[in-house]
């Protein structure tokens, strides 16, 4: 009578599974590599193996999948580095022009007295009404008005001292603020 442990002999097969990934990956530390990873993936799958069948066979197939897996994947994440590489290629230069630009307008702004920084940030950031603004603030409308108008002056001022914007193009040099219009209408 044959014994379980006989039957499952898994340490006598180690020889056969060692010279086939070996065979297969020519690289030694690789070849244990995938006899541990076929071990493992038999142990799991033990209760699949069939009484009375060949073990090195089956242990050989175990192993011949796992080589064929991981060449796959190998395959996969080869192709997807390829087309990051080439998304990479694609890329748009980040806008610095801009962000230069944004920061001397920004600097302008903060240059401005704090009542019409106020009313000016009120309408022309969040949006408000004139009419919402001057009672946000508790100033008459007409205040509210003319510290806008002297803000934007401010603002244009500055911005013709300082000759040509950041991408050195003065046919944007005014700034447009409040909803883009010069108009003062509530």
């Amino acid at each position: 009578m044959v014994s379980p442990k006989s039957r499952f002999d898994v340490i006598g097969q180690l020889g056969s599974l060692r010279r086939y990934a070996r065979a297969l990956t020519r690289d030694a530390g690789e070849a244990e590599d995938l006899v541990h990873d076929a071990l493992l993936r038999a142990y799991e799958r033990r209760g699949s193996f069939r009484r009375g069948g060949n073990l090195r066979a089956w242990l050989l197939s175990i192993l011949h999948n796992v080589f064929i897996d991981r060449q796959r994947a190998r395959q996969a994440e080869a192709a997807r580095e390829d087309a990051a590489g080439q998304l990479a290629g694609t890329s748009v230069a980040p806008p610095q022009d801009h962000a230069v630009r944004l920061a001397q307008v920004r600097d302008a702004f903060y240059q401005l007295p704090p009542e019409q920084r106020a009313a000016l940030h009120l309408v022309a950031i969040e949006g408000l009404s004139y009419l919402e603004a001057a009672e946000a603030l508790a100033i008459p409308l007409g205040t509210l008005m003319s510290r806008i108008a002297r803000a934007r002056a401010a603002l244009r001022a500055m911005e013709d001292a300082g000759g040509e914007n950041a991408g050195g193009d003065t046919s944007t040099s005014h700034l447009r603020i409040v909803g883009g219009r010069d108009d003062r209408t509530p």
